[in-house]
């Protein structure tokens, strides 16, 4: 008995090319029409492969019968792919802005940049405050609780206590 095995990865990616009414798989992505639970009408999740979770789910369009829906389209498979794409990229800012701070304070010598970045380890977290001066010299790092709050109070306190390692 001999198994097919597709090693080329475009001839792969075709064989999962699927173009159904209800089911598009294509580029990395699914788009699936489900029945929407709130209501009587149809949604449409879009799935990025290897995630378990939908990247957006919204409402799609009844079709002509009012009943079933509108079959999916390479126009509207690709205007999915384009808006759930979007929605990846604003939640890693949004996830790279919460784990990254930054604020500069000024100091008698000049200008300190202090920055706040959080490791968010299931088993540890922890987050590291660093300094540097105004050429890009570093001043000072440690290692500080994921839940501590930058602010410019917590920024000049920790610059008064001569960078020590803040409580």
């Amino acid at each position: 008995m001999t198994e097919n095995v597709i090693n080329d990865p475009v001839e792969a990616e075709e064989a999962s090319v699927i173009n159904e009414p209800r089911l598009w798989r294509s580029n990395g992505w699914t788009a699936r029409v489900i029945k929407n639970e709130e209501d009587e009408g149809w949604a449409v999740e879009m799935i990025k492969d290897g995630e378990a979770e939908p990247a957006l789910v919204g409402p799609w369009t009844m079709g002509r019968d009012k009943k079933k829906p509108k079959p999916l389209d390479v126009s509207a498979f690709q205007t999915l792919i384009k808006t759930a794409s979007e929605v990846l990229r604003r939640h890693e800012h949004q996830l790279h802005a919460q784990l990254h701070k930054k604020l500069t304070v000024d100091s008698e010598n000049g200008p300190i940049l202090i920055s706040l970045d959080i490791v968010p380890d299931e088993d540890d977290p922890y987050a590291t405050l660093s300094a540097e001066d105004a050429d890009g010299e570093q001043l000072a790092k440690v290692r500080v609780g994921p839940n501590f709050k930058l602010s410019p109070a917590s920024a000049n306190a920790w610059i008064d206590d001569e960078f020590r390692q803040p409580e």
